[in-house]
């Protein structure tokens, strides 16, 4: 999109929001839903955190091993390789060999970081001679699924986690709103890589496309929700093909990449032969 024209969304979309502020700038955007989700059982994830460390599924035990095949772990909005740390390190632990996505805050164009993805994904499957496994939590998984249509031949499998793929945005409206403040002060320490109509309907970025019309590759893709989600519908959530999911009971969104359950799936689904 040129200039010109971004400059046109961005004074359109400001018109909006002066004019119907209730709504927010993105109301007239289909492709953006505010779901009424219980944003109170968030409040879990500390606990789920504290639980996970506690339990002998996070020191490797009781559940399936890798065989030191390489993962990309991929964090969610407004997240890092830090908070994804854990998950790393547990990998490890079981027999892979985890990569950190080199993500410092994920709140930048995800076009522009799904490109810098495959360029690690690259220079992983070079040095290692291996098919890349992405796990991805939320906006993560989101980029691992539009990443897997690029560049299908250098990915063994996608496992997303909490991810709303079947959306371009489908999150509680808090969610919605953060997205909207970055965008409107794109250019500041945050989000400086967002365009006026990035992530939306508007935009015709691969990522956008990816999302709204994927198109069918030849890579298993696996998916691991909550319905006690508290940031997104976990129906956006699922794949279409039950035997794909698997639901962790009374998980948080945020708790979705700490929780005991979730571990339990991913150990799962990348030990599963394909």
């Amino acid at each position: 999109m040129s200039e010109s024209n971004a400059s046109d969304v961005m004074e359109e979309l400001l018109d909006h929001l002066e004019n119907d502020s209730e709504d927010g700038p993105f109301a007239h955007d289909p492709s953006i839903e505010s779901t009424l989700t219980p944003i109170w059982r968030e409040a879990i994830c500390p606990a789920e955190f504290a639980a996970l460390h506690c339990h002998p599924v996070f020191w490797g035990r009781g559940v399936e091993h890798g065989n030191g095949e390489p993962v990309l772990v991929i964090p969610g909005f407004i997240a890092n390789d830090l908070i994804m740390l854990p998950m790393r390190q547990w990998m490890r632990r079981i027999g892979y060999r985890p990569h950190a996505a080199n993500i410092h805050w994920n709140t930048n164009c995800p076009e522009k970081t799904a490109k810098k993805l495959i360029r690690q994904i690259e220079s992983i499957h070079r040095k290692s001679g291996e098919k890349v496994i992405l796990v991805g939590h939320s906006l993560g998984g989101m980029l691992a699924k539009s990443i897997v249509q690029k560049v299908p031949e250098l990915i063994n499998r996608v496992v997303t986690v909490g991810s709303p793929f079947r959306d371009v945005v489908e999150a509680h409206p808090s969610v919605v709103g953060v997205w909207d403040y970055l965008k409107i002060g794109q250019g500041k320490l945050v989000g400086r890589d967002l365009g006026a109509s990035c992530g939306t309907g508007y935009c015709m970025c691969d990522f956008v496309q990816n999302m709204i019309a994927p198109r069918s590759v030849d890579v298993p893709q696996f998916a691991i929700y909550s319905k006690n989600d508290g940031i997104v519908g976990w129906q956006s959530c699922a794949e279409e093909d039950e035997s794909l999911n698997i639901e962790v009971n009374k998980a948080s969104h945020m708790g979705l990449a700490f929780n005991i359950g979730s571990y339990k799936a991913l150990a799962k689904r990348m030990a599963q032969a394909v």
